[in-house]
């Protein structure tokens, strides 16, 4: 049935601010803009008088994308616990590097919120083929929670 993932979807506050964090600090490249609004998107996402923008990005090396979203009708909110690692439902975004220690401090120098230092996990907990994974937690403007990961 599920052929691949298509793309991941993130509802920001600041679409200009994101695409900012996503492209300049992050390294996606932007591919597109559209203006969502009409019967179709409302009854896709199931609410009325839908306004809003979009901006699709995708990683160096390709799918799937990211599509940053901004309503501007109807507005939602920031629920600050969806920033925690342990609230139920989609809860982070792992973005492969190379250099995770190097990722971490540009990240850090540009004020991102980091939430710890690079940590291995431990050879045995979980075996990957691509070797030895190291990893970190931080957060995007809007409080969501990514996580760089590295392969050794």
């Amino acid at each position: 049935m599920i052929q691949a993932v298509d793309h991941i979807n993130l509802v920001v506050s600041d679409l200009e601010r994101s695409v900012r964090f996503y492209t300049g600090l992050l390294g996606f490249k932007e591919i597109r803009r559209a203006r969502l609004e009409g019967e179709w998107i409302e009854t896709i996402v199931g609410l009325k008088n839908v306004h809003a923008d979009v901006v699709y990005l995708m990683a160096p090396a390709g799918e799937p994308r990211l599509e940053l979203l901004c309503y501007t009708s109807p507005q939602g909110e920031a629920v600050p616990i969806n920033s925690r690692a342990n609230t139920i439902g989609l809860r982070h975004i792992a973005l492969r590097v190379k250099g995770i220690r190097d990722a971490i401090k540009h990240l850090k120098d540009a004020g991102a919120a980091v939430i710890s230092e690079p940590v291995s996990v431990p050879i045995g907990t979980v075996a990957h083929d691509a070797g030895q994974k190291i990893l970190c937690y931080f957060l995007d403007p809007d409080g969501i929670l990514l996580e760089l990961a590295e392969y050794l």
